[in-house]
C-alpha cells in the first residue's frame, strides 16, 4: 500500500514506515504525531482511489523526527567596475518524518 501526499508545494510518495524529509513544520517535538491531510493518491494492492483534488476524509499519521539544515546556497551578485558585491548565504530548514500508518477510513 502506498499514498501520494501534498506537503509544503512538493508531492511525496510514501509507503508505511518511509523516513522523508518535507519542508518546514511549526514548531514540534521529536516522536510527536504529525497528520498529512493531503493525499491525492492511495493504492492498496486491490484498488486505486485518485482524489480530485483530494481523497476525502484519507490521512497519513507519521512521527516527527527531526529538524535539518540543507545545503547552504550562496547568492553571490558582482558588479564589474562598480566597485559593488553583495554575498547572501541561505540553508533550508526541513522536518524529518518517519510515515507510520495511512488511513483510508473513507474508502
Amino acid at each position: 500500500m502506498y499514498a501520494v501526499i501534498r506537503s509544503g508545494g512538493k508531492q511525496h510518495k510514501v509507503k508505511e514506515g518511509d523516513i522523508l524529509e518535507v519542508e518546514r513544520l511549526e514548531e514540534k517535538t521529536p516522536n510527536e504525531e504529525v497528520i498529512l491531510n493531503e493525499v491525492l493518491l492511495i493504492n492498496n494492492d486491490k484498488e486505486i482511489f485518485v482524489g480530485q483534488p483530494l481523497v476525502q476524509k484519507a490521512k497519513v499519521v507519521c512521527e516527527f523526527l527531526e529538524e535539518i539544515k540543507g545545503k547552504k546556497v550562496i547568492a553571490f551578485k558582482y558588479r564589474r567596475r562598480k566597485d559593488s558585491k553583495t554575498k547572501k548565504g541561505h540553508r533550508q530548514i526541513s522536518a524529518k518524518l518517519k510515515v507510520k500508518k495511512i488511513n483510508e477510513t473513507a474508502i
